[in-house]
């Protein structure tokens, strides 16, 4: 085998497909028994995007998402703070696509089915432990139920994409500790509703210790004339003692932060409303891990979140580990199944993402809402009297920038497929 991917996630899966485009054999271990859609709604930025249509996936995709056509910053009040356009309807060539996670995923699998093969995806395989020599990397992994050997597998290099708790990066860094919690819990739905605005907008309201996040992610409304509509409710509490690991599948009570929010109901969106109306809540403590100087060594590296977890700001999570694959299948293409091409590919990512981690610490372009309370707690009759339009704009472009997906770099990228017309 030339390459062992640890992790059957939107990275791992991502990563799979391009390095089996670029000639290697790949296969995929993944911890869970069975690869489900789980989760709620993301976006996929447009930089992202471009790498999926070159794969031949963004028409799989675009049938289970969103088109996303403005992205809008709000008060407390539901007054505007900043309104701009998105994807196509702003002049990328890629559209950017807001979906279900688990819908993301479950078309990066089906990919990975037809071209590798079922043989080559491993599920029920969690990774204990790996060895790294001049030749190989051998990992062996927890026995199956019923089972009483350990199952191995060795392979050129090695993939750590198995998430925020990544045994890989684990091996690396074994005195990391847990995940880094500021404070913040996040409480994330989806409901049947009405479309809100044009029907594809994102929208953000609030402020750094409470904010509102909703978009929609069924690409039509149904027959009653309602969308699903993902939404994430966020509160910022000084006391830190009741932390909780992460697991993106702990059920959430409403009596523990509706009532924050019964009057945020907006002539234009129904907050408590909405929340009121998801079938399932749940919580989730916003963490994140300081960056690191080095993902690995020798001939195994890390990718996504196992190499870079950051807040839920600017929409880049999911993106990010797309543009690790891509860079990843780049460094192997020209340097082969070696060290060389891992370290090229930390020296592409490494800086770059640890930008976006630090840039999301400080709120990213989210930081518009809090200086808006913080000027204009009351509200204000237009928010030029409170933040100038070249604030607005300047940090809006520079977040783009850190980001990696300002306008002109992503048009202008070399490695497409086909774009869009």
């Amino acid at each position: 085998m030339d390459v062992l991917t640890i992790g059957g996630g939107i990275g791992g899966l991502t990563s799979a497909l391009l390095l089996h485009e670029a000639g290697f054999e790949v296969e995929v271990f993944e911890a869970a028994g069975e690869i489900r859609p789980l989760g709620v709604g993301i976006n996929v930025l447009p930089h992202s995007v471009r790498i999926l249509d070159r794969l031949g996936v963004m028409n799989d995709l675009e049938r289970a998402a969103v088109r996303t056509s403005s992205l809008s910053y709000h008060s407390k009040r539901g007054q505007l703070i900043w309104r701009e356009p998105r994807g196509t309807d702003a002049g990328y060539r890629w559209p950017q696509f807001s979906v279900h996670r688990g819908h993301f995923q479950m078309v990066l699998l089906r990919h990975v089915l037809d071209r590798l093969g079922p043989e080559r995806v491993h599920c029920g395989h969690q990774m204990a432990d790996f060895s790294d020599d001049a030749d190989a990397v051998r990992a062996r992994f927890v026995p199956r139920r019923g089972e009483t050997s350990q199952a191995e597998a060795v392979a050129s290099l090695m993939v750590g994409a198995d998430g925020i708790h990544s045994a890989t990066r684990r091996h690396f860094h074994p005195h990391e500790g847990p995940p880094v919690w500021d404070g913040r819990i996040l409480w994330r739905g989806v409901t049947r509703a009405a479309p809100f605005l044009d029907g594809r907008s994102m929208i953000m309201a609030g402020h750094e210790r409470q904010k509102f996040v909703c978009y929609p992610i069924s690409p039509e409304p149904d027959e009653a004339g309602q969308q699903e509509i993902n939404w994430i409710a966020e509160l910022k509490f000084d006391d830190r003692s009741g932390f909780n690991r992460e697991d993106w599948n702990r059920a959430g009570r409403l009596e523990d932060f509706l009532p924050e929010f019964e009057d945020w109901a907006f002539d234009w969106l129904d907050v408590p409303t909405l929340i009121r109306g998801a079938d399932a809540v749940y919580e989730y403590p916003m963490v994140d891990r300081d960056p690191l100087e080095r993902w690995g060594g020798g001939r195994v590296t890390l990718l996504g979140d196992a190499a870079h977890p950051m807040y839920p700001i600017g929409s880049n999570g999911s993106s990010q580990a797309v543009l690790d694959a891509f860079a990843l299948g780049e460094a192997l293409a020209e340097h082969g199944l070696s060290s060389a091409a891992l370290e090229a590919y930390q020296a592409t990512r490494l800086p770059a993402t640890s930008a976006i981690v630090l840039a999301n610490r400080k709120n990213g372009p989210e930081q518009v809402m809090q200086m808006a309370e913080e000027r204009a707690p009351d509200g204000f009759d237009h928010i030029h009297d409170v933040i100038s339009p070249h604030d607005l704009q300047s940090i809006a472009s520079r977040y783009k920038q850190t980001a990696g997906f300002d306008l002109e770099s992503v048009n202008q990228a070399r490695w497409h497929r086909n774009a869009p017309d």
